[in-house]
């Protein structure tokens, strides 16, 4: 059964039920149909004084390009710990339209370990990506005016920095030429990715409506030509953009396939944005939670860095434990025993019995479990089992997770058996919590920036040192400069190896990091180090996804979705 009928299959319970179990008042709730609701900012309010859940961070390795199950994990551990008698919650970023009809497909999660209505959270939701891009295109709109219009502000065209935005992925955007009509200044121009926006990455980090709209105002678009800052606000547009944001800074409420309450709001990519759903999303579970699972994008030198070291900073939260996911497969792609290409059949040596692979691989994940004990965090090493999986393998991968310093670990099976099958890692997980949590961010505000993304990269990355371009070093001066010093840094870089070279698997050591620009996202309130060789606009693969998806034309439903 494909993972659209699974979802199917499932009666939903009435959101208004789902919202009220977790004490949201019937009009703290905006209904969206009968299976979602945004969920009132009135209600955090309201909710201020309830002490918070244990928040559970789900990350994982460096994973194969099938991705190795961070979703379905997170959805099947909220489940289980559901079916342990504790009142829990999961908080997930939307799937981007990108990924959704490029290589990955969607991303709610798969066979039993789904969050629902599944079509809804994978394509349009509630609109919160479509306010995005339109904010975002918005103020692209108003800078070009403003060239046209006679330029009051003296905005140089050569250094504007806000690009134009796009949902799907299209790499014919990467560059444009934009029209110099009736004697306006004609310039290069980028499209990047609505989830790679700034505006994304505002939403998900403001705190309510009008910290939202400070945020909207300090945006970077550019400078002038005698090198001063034109910000959103210079340009009166901000105001306008907050009105386009309205309703999106409220989160999503959905549910999991067993019914288990879920948010799903806002989709920074991992790679190359902070890559963690909306701190509101995560402040009103935690009020309504005993636990808040929450999944942060890519591996733990990725996503995970990026929500203790941005995320938490800015929201107080504290985490109590972290979940590394691992699958044999990707353990032995880490020790050498193949490689895998889209479309092929996954060789023997990923998918069979392979302890020298396996033995190999597991220094990969040892960084992983490093990483987050690196913030002071206790890690529980999660095994995400295939049918075939051989258990000699999934037992000696807990026996040496135990001896690389993990508070805990466990095999689950969420993805075949839902909730059932993630009832031993919920129990790791609670044990964990148990535990002190001495949470830590990596670095302090005042350090300087190349000591910000050296901590990063020689402590989580393992790199023995960082190279700067002269872009680079001419931006970080410029940034220090302008007093945004004090922002933490969000490191753009490739999600398939612990450095910035895709083919370097397991755990690489010796490496130089290049580092290729800085970008200042001054509303967002972090900077963004670009590694070498990482695209802020993907392309389409040969085949597409959306090349299986249709419109069956008697009943209307969308067959071909996954």
């Amino acid at each position: 059964m494909s993972d659209l009928d699974l979802a199917r299959s499932v009666t939903p319970r009435p959101i208004l039920q789902v919202g009220e179990e977790l004490g949201l008042k019937g009009d703290e709730l905006v209904p969206y149909g009968r299976w979602k609701a945004k969920v009132s900012l009135c209600a955090l309010q309201r909710l201020a004084s309830r002490p918070l859940g244990r928040y559970v961070l789900v990350t994982a390795i460096n994973p194969t390009p099938l991705g190795e199950g961070k979703t379905t994990m997170s959805v099947g551990l909220a489940m289980g710990l559901s079916r342990l008698g504790r009142r829990a919650a999961v908080t997930l970023r939307q799937p981007s339209l990108g990924p959704v009809f490029g290589i990955k497909g969607g991303g709610a999660g798969g066979g039993k370990a789904q969050v629902i209505p599944m079509e809804d959270i994978n394509l349009h939701l509630t609109g919160d990506a479509h306010a995005v891009a339109s904010a975002h295109n918005l103020l692209s709109a108003f800078v070009d005016n403003h060239l046209y219009q006679g330029n009051t502000l003296n905005l140089d065209p050569a250094r504007i920095t806000w690009p134009r935005v796009m949902g799907v992925s299209d790499r014919a955007l990467r560059r444009v030429q934009l029209s110099g009509e009736k004697g306006a200044v004609a310039r290069i121009g980028e499209f990047v990715l609505t989830e790679a926006s700034e505006v994304m990455a505002i939403l998900a980090l403001a705190m309510d409506q009008k910290d939202l709209r400070r945020r909207l105002g300090r945006i970077l678009v550019g400078f002038t030509k005698e090198g001063k800052p034109v910000t959103a606000e210079d340009l009166q547009c901000a105001g306008a953009m907050a009105v386009l944001l309205r309703d999106a800074l409220s989160p999503n409420l959905v549910q999991t396939l067993e019914g288990t309450p879920a948010f799903v709001h806002t989709g920074p990519f991992g790679n190359i944005a902070h890559g963690n759903c909306s701190i509101l999303a995560d402040a009103i579970a935690l009020r309504c939670a005993d636990f808040v699972v929450t999944e942060a994008g890519f591996g733990s030198e990725l996503g995970a860095e990026k929500f203790f070291n941005i995320k938490c900073r800015l929201s107080g939260f504290r985490p109590a434990a972290a979940v590394v996911v691992a699958t044999l497969r990707a353990l032995k792609l880490h020790g050498g025993g193949g490689t895998i290409k889209a479309g092929a059949p996954l060789p023997t040596g990923l998918t069979g019995p392979n302890r020298e692979a396996l033995e190999r691989g597991l220094a990969n994940l040892a960084q992983h479990i490093a990483n987050v004990k690196a913030f002071g965090v206790p890690a529980v090493v999660a095994i995400n089992a295939f049918r075939d999986d051989p258990e000699d393998e999934l037992q000696y991968v807990r026996d040496w997770a135990a001896s690389a310093g993990a508070a805990g670990s466990a095999v689950s099976t969420h993805w075949a058996d839902g909730g059932k099958g993630a009832e031993d890692l919920a129990r790791a997980v609670m044990a964990a919590c148990d535990q002190p949590s001495a949470f830590v961010p990596l670095y302090a505000d005042e350090a300087p920036i190349k000591q910000k993304i050296e901590t990063v990269a020689r402590r989580i990355y393992g790199a023995a040192g960082v190279q700067y371009e002269e872009q680079a070093e001419s931006q970080i001066e410029q940034a220090t400069r302008l007093g945004f010093g004090r922002f933490p840094v969000c490191m753009a870089k490739t999600p398939l190896s612990l450095s910035h070279d895709p083919t370097l698997k397991g755990r690489p050591t010796g490496f130089t990091l290049p580092i290729k620009e800085l970008r200042i996202l001054a509303g967002a309130g972090f900077l963004t180090a670009v590694c070498s060789g990482i695209q802020l606009m993907s392309g389409l693969p040969k085949r597409p996804a959306g090349e299986r998806m249709d419109l069956d034309p008697d009943t209307g439903e969308i067959v071909g979705l996954s």
